[in-house]
This record gives structure tokens, sequence and C-alpha cells, in this order.
């Protein structure tokens, strides 16, 4: 039998780049997670086995919400222990003197100066300062060197990046 695809689960599809960048810190956060989270499973486990002997499962609300909560606990390491799977960790110490993933630069603007930093997807905050790499000025960084002078294509027309200051 053939399953219909919806047009947009094709977009999507499309759409989606995989980025596996993190730092070091994220991936020590979610192995910690991942250790508290696997502490937590056994009394979870026991409260879904506690419920179940109180009768019928169809309408045991306790027993549901046991195993909901259950689920979601187990869904959660698995999540974390496949992105630091396939996490590529990001080498933040590395002082080649251009923009890399992982460096930390100061642009002038406008005559505005804004301290970003260059990650992975999943970390990127812009409202933080944190760019993906990936991202459209992301892109026009990398590789460039201090001094430079970026051009750089907005919506709101043609803006010059000038960069300052690459660590």
């Amino acid at each position: 039998m053939r399953v219909p695809v919806r047009q947009s689960e094709v977009l999507a599809a499309s759409k989606k780049v995989d980025d596996h960048h993190l730092t070091r810190g994220t991936m020590e956060r979610m192995r910690q997670e991942i250790l508290r989270l696997t502490k937590e499973r056994p009394a979870l486990a026991l409260e879904m086995q506690r419920t179940a002997e109180e009768g019928d499962f169809s309408e045991n609300a306790g027993y549901q919400a046991a195993k909901a909560a259950l689920r979601r606990l187990n869904n959660r390491i698995t999540f974390l222990d496949e992105q630091l799977r396939f996490a590529v960790p990001i080498d933040q110490d590395d002082d080649t003197g251009k923009v890399h993933i992982g460096s930390t630069v100061t642009v002038e603007v406008s005559g505005k100066t804004m301290k970003l930093e260059i990650l992975g997807s999943q970390e990127s905050s812009p409202g933080k300062g944190r760019i993906s790499h990936l991202s459209p000025l992301g892109v026009a960084l990398i590789g460039h060197s201090v001094g430079d002078k970026i051009q750089f294509e907005t919506p709101g027309g043609m803006v010059i990046y000038k960069l300052l200051e690459c660590s």
C-alpha cells in the first residue's frame, strides 16, 4: 500500500539542513542531562508498575499519566543521545586569524559595533549575539580577516560590515 506524501512534508524535507555543530559546553550539558534522566527512569518505571496494579488500563488515569511521563523521558534520552552521536565539536580556541565556526567577532555596521558568536544552527540565538554559520550573515563573515569590509545584501538594501576583531 502506498502512503500519500503531503507537499508540505516534501518542502520541509527539502529545506532541512543537517547541522550537527555543537560547542563542547553544550555537549557536556547534554551528557549531564542524560545522566540525570537515566537516574529518574527507575522511579517512573516503578510508578507505572504501581499504577498498573490498580486495575483496568483503559480507565486508569494514573497509569496513563505515568506511562506518558516515562515515554517523554525515554524520548528525551533518545533525542539527546542521537544529537551527541552525530555531534561535530566546535573548536572555539582555534586562532587562525580568519572567521570560522566558533569565532567571536566584533563588527561595525552603520556606526554601531556588535559582538557576534558564530555557532551551529542548533545553538544560534540572534538576540543574544549567537548566529548560525549557515545564516546569511554567518556565511558572509566566514573566511574573512580583521579589517575586511563585507558587503551584505539585506531586504532593506546593501549593508557594509567592517570586521574589527576576531577571536
